[in-house]
């Protein structure tokens, strides 16, 4: 009996997403839970799991290609997935009948015919691949169902790298097949890849068919390069537009004295790096914003989209935007406000390293009633950030320096954060926003009062 292997449903507002990778191929026995595709929304890129054991009898979807919540992406053989699943009971439970006679014999068939399609598939398939990689338009191609599973097998069969790293290289269109890896193993780095863009940017070589289409193109003044634009980046620049066209901007700009925060994380920091904790100055910045939302509940807001409407949120999520070789992502960290600032600096830590993994979901990219750009890990002082629409304010935050200030009429050094709110003017009046970034300002200049917080 043949099993349909669909696209789950991706997340709130999310109908569906572009294929980045295939991870199985025809002839392919897999398990239950085993991933079986890359997929990219516009809010992440995410592995999505197969929800039945068996055999691969036809791969029904191509890379690149957009795919709606629901789709069908796998057919397994129902024999093939009654065997497979017996050992974990995951298959469903209208082929249960029919497995539990025969649990012992199914088993050793599979491994004897698994090998047949593999044999007969690659000698016919081998030759259409070399083919097809360098042909102009790839994605036109009709033989899909033969011409992925060979790119499959290419890619993943014989490369030593992380998902990572293979995504990294997509983006900069490398050929990790043509790369050396300098790792254990011959194991394929980011450096790796890294060197090659390098390299290639010299005039060096070329390491895949996207840089060489790219490479031989010109305008009326020099030589050019097209990439496609990845789903997320069109999402972005779809996001920054409805933000700069439906939401009146305005920015004020102001500086925290940080100067007694910053020796008590000097002071800290070992302490927490004994824990595992990396304290920056972030976690207060946070844990600031998360108790003036409290606050000032209109800062914590939007507004419906016929615009008849103010909807409060009585709950506080921050997002933080997080600067990517894919695009800025801002993943939301919930209840900080509830959070002691280990707990936030711990949670920071682990967004970061999702981040960097490429395991952020698209439920992690979601709910926030504020965003917060760290513009000071990277560098510059003050900007004039854009709404993360539907909220009605962001904050960001520029590289701390120290600064000549009168203090008591004596001009002393302290060093100054700073900051710099964008607001939606529609919601938020200039005396609102003063008002709510004055206490943000008080809390990063007396931090004691955040440490005592809960």
């Amino acid at each position: 009996m043949a099993i349909e292997v669909k696209l789950p449903n991706l997340g709130e507002g999310v109908e569906s997403g572009d294929i980045v990778d295939i991870l199985v191929s025809e002839g392919d026995t897999i398990a239950k839970d085993q991933a079986i595709i890359d997929i990219e929304t516009g809010k992440a890129t995410m592995q999505v799991p197969s929800d039945f054991a068996g055999k691969v009898v036809k791969v029904h979807i191509k890379k690149g290609q957009t795919v709606k919540n629901g789709a069908v992406l796998l057919t397994l053989e129902g024999a093939a997935a009654g065997a497979s699943a017996a050992p974990a009971k995951p298959a469903p439970a209208a082929e249960a009948p029919k497995a539990a006679p025969a649990p012992a014999k199914p088993a050793p068939q599979p491994a004897a015919p698994a090998p047949q399609p593999a044999a007969a598939k690659p000698a016919p398939v081998a030759p259409a691949p070399v083919k097809a990689v360098p042909a102009p338009q790839p994605v036109a191609q009709a033989p899909v169902a033969t011409i992925a599973p060979a790119e499959e097998a290419a890619e993943y069969g014989d490369v030593a790298a992380g998902p990572a790293v293979r995504r990294f290289a997509r983006e900069v269109g490398v050929d990790l097949s043509r790369v050396t890896g300098s790792g254990p193993g011959g194991r394929i780095s980011r450096e790796d890849v890294l060197a090659v863009v390098r390299a290639q940017s010299q005039g060096v070589g070329v390491n895949s068919s996207k840089t060489d289409a790219g490479s031989s193109a010109r305008d009326n003044y020099g030589p050019i390069h097209v990439e496609k634009m990845t789903k997320i980046r069109k999402v972005i620049a779809a996001q920054m537009h409805k933000s700069w066209t439906t939401c009146p901007r305005v920015t004020n700009f102001d500086d925290a004295d940080v100067t007694e925060l910053e020796k008590i994380r000097v002071s800290s920091k070992d302490d927490y790096a004994r824990k595992g904790i990396k304290l920056t100055s972030l976690p207060f910045v946070v844990k600031a914003v998360a108790m003036a939302l409290k606050s000032h509940p209109t800062i914590n807001a939007s507004i419906d989209e016929d615009g008849e409407h103010i909807i409060f949120k009585d709950y506080v999520n921050v997002g933080i935007a997080v600067d990517t070789d894919r695009g800025l992502m801002v993943p939301s960290l919930r209840h900080p406000d509830t959070m002691s600032i280990p707990d936030v600096a711990r949670a920071l830590g682990t967004i970061s390293e999702n981040v960097r993994d490429g395991k952020i979901t698209a439920a992690d990219m979601q709910g926030s009633t504020f965003t917060i750009s760290n513009l000071g890990a990277i560098g510059g002082t003050y900007s004039t950030p854009i709404i993360n629409v539907p909220e009605v304010a962001i904050l960001l935050v520029g590289r701390a320096r120290k600064m000549p200030v009168v203090v008591n009429d004596e001009i002393v050094i302290r060093l100054m954060m700073p900051l710099s709110i964008s607001y939606d003017h529609r919601l938020v009046d200039g005396g609102a926003a003063a008002r709510f970034l004055n206490d943000v300002i008080d809390y990063l200049k007396s931090p004691s009062r955040l440490l005592l917080a809960p």
